[in-house]
């Protein structure tokens, strides 16, 4: 009875090479800091190497003819696919595990580097309507006193034929404008759509998604910083004030992703099972019948044997 050429077996093989090999680029992209690129070509390779080996060993394996050639080629990609899944084992298909045991350290500190971004803006806020609210008073104060200190009056630009209230309103308006530019609500709500979104990656656990929060957390957060610290460096006529600060310090979790561990007892037991998949075609496969069996084969009928069509 003539064997399937694609089996259950074979479909098995095939997504256990492609499941080991998704793993293997998960662990990549940590190692790599999200450089999706290196760690799919890696995946890839792995997932060919180990799929095609064990395919092969099958192929090999059923073969009607050239007995002996073909079974010391399937004992080779055999001996072969032990070694490969003994090394990416180790690594990278443990990296993965490796990270996710500190998982929880890693929600802790990028959490808190979120939080930090988040409060800032609140934080340039409350700065720029206490900036307001003392300039006001400075302004309304030497309008109070224009006949006693006339020459304050005047280098803080106020003039005498317009109402001091419609004046003090228009200084308003302009410190306003330049504390809170147009572009702030949009750059506001570019950081509060990706510190969300952030938060959100690493408090589900999202791989992917987590090494970008990793990667750019600090980059974004002081890049936003630096057009508040900006802004802030605007003064209106007589405004006495200090720029804007806000004081970030974020934990450095990149080593735990860059660090290489050894093995788990998860990432073991879920590489043997992998192995144990992508060979179970090699497993099933019965040799043809006419496979005289290793005695005759490397013994005395060897050599009539490798003649065979």
């Amino acid at each position: 009875m003539n064997q399937s050429k694609f089996s259950l077996a074979d479909v098995l093989t095939l997504l256990a090479a492609l499941a080991f090999g998704f793993v293997c680029f998960l662990s990549a992209n940590f190692f790599f800091l999200g450089n999706t690129g290196q760690s799919s070509i890696l995946a890839i390779i792995i997932t060919v190497l180990l799929g095609g080996l064990a395919l092969g060993a099958k192929l090999l394996k059923k073969t009607s003819r050239n007995f002996k050639t073909c079974f010391v080629w399937e004992v080779i990609f055999l001996v072969l696919f032990a070694i490969f899944a003994f090394i990416f084992a180790i690594s990278p298909f443990s990296h993965y595990f490796v990270v996710s045991d500190q998982k929880e350290d890693i929600q802790n500190k990028l959490t808190a580097s979120i939080m930090q971004a988040e409060n800032m803006f609140a934080g340039y806020e409350r700065y720029a309507n206490n900036r307001e609210t003392v300039y006001e008073s400075k302004l309304r104060s030497v309008a109070a006193a224009r006949s006693i200190n006339p020459s304050e009056y005047a280098e803080c630009g106020f003039v005498s034929d317009v109402s001091i209230e419609i004046q003090i309103e228009n200084k308003m308006f302009t410190l306003h404008a330049d504390l809170y530019p147009t572009n702030y609500g949009e750059m506001k709500q570019i950081a509060t759509t990706w510190l969300a979104n952030a938060k959100n990656a690493v408090e589900h656990w999202y791989p992917i998604s987590t090494v970008n929060v990793v990667k750019e957390v600090e980059r974004n957060s002081k890049a936003w910083l630096n057009e508040l610290l900006q802004l802030s460096t605007v003064r209106e006529r007589c405004e006495q004030a200090i720029d804007f600060s806000c004081a970030l310090s974020f934990d450095d979790v990149k080593n735990k992703f860059t660090t290489l561990g050894g093995l788990t007892p998860l990432s073991t037991g879920l590489a043997v099972l992998a192995y144990v998949l992508m060979l179970l075609s090699w497993f099933v496969t019965k040799r043809h019948s006419k496979f005289p069996g290793l005695k005759m084969l490397f013994g005395m009928g060897g050599a009539i044997i490798d003649n065979e069509l």
